[in-house]
């Protein structure tokens, strides 16, 4: 059990929540949500007692799994010992039998010692440690050859998985996880939501995939107007009873500010005359029913609409015999299609099989977005009749140049656009005020992602190449670019592995599995059915 009592915190004149008490129960699974700034990782680390409560205090189990976010943290270490380490006690009493055994002479309290810390090894499963770390690894598709080696040597989608394993390690009492989804892909992900569904102890996650909060959580805790709010079940049905809870509050308010109104008006017509014991009564009613002032909410929904400025022709593409690879490593062989206007191409399939580079591939037949470092080795691509791209690649650093503010650049891309258009585009995506006068080189992950989709928005193209698109970006702005795609009437081709987008955006899929790539010309339900 994790237990919070008059938990505040806030930073300068921001407060983020305040007199927080919540109690976080064994057997439950919470889903810690808000939007992107409202306190969640804050909380997070106030939680793992990384980050001191500015007020009040909080009672942790003995054993804590928590999902470290410093990736270069062990990089010195192999990546065995980096998942056991997750049961600190375990790792702290190896370590201290090793020195032990270095020295070139033992001592009788030596001899003491060690048997203490094979007690403690013994107790804490330490026997079992290595098959049992790597059983979690191949869980996490962390092949055993990687197992020996150095964190360092490791990419950054591999480094995440080892530090989930790492918090799964030991049979932790709980679990504390932030984004445990990053960086996985959708088998990972299916096989994560397995192993957390049959915990045992107390989970708390926070998760910008709607689809693996609703399977996995029993219950969510809500950070918004300043305080947090436990409700029972999932992501959606916490929307749900929040805007009832919203809405009713609202009405009681209204209510009240006409009852007032009305014994205001009664107030001021007889407050000289000789009624003043019924004016002196309704005084004290109006202190009485005086609305407390709502706490305003930190959801901001951006609003994403793609249109195009012309449809393009009914063959949008043509390729045949696409062959790609790096080395040794076949990536793309001899794979041929069409695809027809209107079609939602989802490519899908393990992190490394070759998504990103089918994208590139399909990019070589059109010069305005192929990218100058990327050749195909065989194959031809042909877009068809009045073909307009727009490309939203994976890694979004270094697309926006510096030296620009955000409007500056956004308007080098139509300069016919006014700027009160580019002022609205900009608001759309949450860019508010002076926001769009912020310079280029000091925007966060998140704000360069937004800023693509408003030139998505601008340039209006009749077909969207999206290389998980969803990285940075919060839930609301996830449902906003799921909505989108739904409503977009040209072609579409998405990398991602969010559930959701893949079930309710996708009329085809491109699986990638064991050096092949199926083409299921339908939606993920009856593919998943046939599978």
């Amino acid at each position: 059990m994790i237990s919070v009592s008059s938990v505040s915190m806030r930073y300068g004149s921001k407060i983020l929540f305040e007199d927080v008490s919540v109690t976080f129960t064994p057997g439950r699974r919470y889903g810690l949500t808000g939007p992107n700034g409202a306190g969640k990782s804050t909380f997070m680390k106030v939680l793992t007692g990384e980050l001191e409560a500015q007020k009040g205090s909080v009672v942790r189990p003995r054993k804590l799994g928590v999902l470290r976010q410093d990736q270069f943290q062990f990089d010195a270490f192999r990546v065995i010992d980096t998942v056991i380490m997750g049961n600190a006690p375990l790792w702290k009493a190896l370590e201290e039998r090793d020195r032990i055994y270095e020295k070139p002479e033992l001592t009788d309290e030596d001899g003491m010692r060690l048997g203490e810390l094979e007690g403690v090894i013994g107790d804490e499963d330490g026997y079992t440690a290595e098959s049992d770390a790597a059983v979690l690894m191949q869980g996490l598709d962390i092949s055993d050859e990687l197992h020996e080696r150095k964190m360092g040597e490791l990419q950054g989608g591999q480094k995440v998985r080892v530090l989930l394993a790492q918090a799964l390690f030991g049979k932790p009492d709980a679990l504390l996880l932030d984004e445990p989804t990053n960086h996985l892909d959708l088998e990972s992900i299916h096989w994560l939501r397995e192993f957390l569904v049959g915990f045992q102890g107390t989970l708390i996650t926070i998760s910008h995939d709607r689809h693996f909060l609703n399977a996995v959580t029993t219950h969510t805790a809500d950070i918004d107007y300043q305080t947090i709010i436990v409700y029972t079940g999932g992501y959606d049905e916490m929307v749900v009873a929040k805007t009832q809870i919203r809405s009713r509050l609202e009405s009681q308010n209204e209510q009240r500010e006409k009852k007032i109104a009305q014994l205001n008006e009664f107030i001021s017509r007889f407050a000289a005359g000789t009624r003043s014991t019924q004016v002196t009564s309704r005084k004290k009613e109006v202190e009485r029913l005086q609305t407390a002032e709502l706490a305003r909410s930190n959801i901001q929904r951006p609003f994403i609409k793609f249109d195009q400025l012309r449809p393009s022709g009914k063959h949008v593409l043509e390729f045949e015999g696409l062959a790609k690879a790096y080395g040794d490593q076949t990536v793309i062989k001899g794979f041929s299609g069409a695809v027809m206007r209107g079609e939602k191409v989802c490519l899908m399939g393990r992190n490394g099989v070759g998504k990103t580079t089918m994208l590139k591939s399909l990019l070589t037949g059109s010069k305005d977005v192929a990218e100058k470092d990327f050749s195909l080795d065989g194959g031809v691509v042909k877009w068809g009749h009045e073909a307009q791209i727009g490309y939203f690649p994976q890694d979004v650093t270094g697309l926006i140049e510096p030296g620009l503010t955000v409007n500056e650049w956004l308007h080098q891309w139509d300069p016919k656009v006014t700027l009160e258009e580019i002022r609205g585009l900009l608001g759309q995506m949450l860019f508010r005020g002076e926001e769009g006068l912020k310079p280029t080189k000091a925007l966060s992950g998140g704000e360069s992602a937004r800023l693509l989709f408003c030139k998505l928005m601008l340039l209006k193209p009749n077909i969207l190449v999206l290389d998980e698109p969803t990285n940075h970006l919060d839930l609301e702005s996830i449902n906003a670019l799921n909505i989108a795609l739904q409503r977009y009437e040209g072609t579409v081709f998405l990398v991602t592995h969010d559930q959701d987008l893949i079930e309710e955006v996708g009329t085809r899929l491109w699986n990638f599995e064991h050096g092949e790539i199926e083409d299921h010309k339908g939606p993920y339900e009856e593919w998943a059915e046939k599978k």
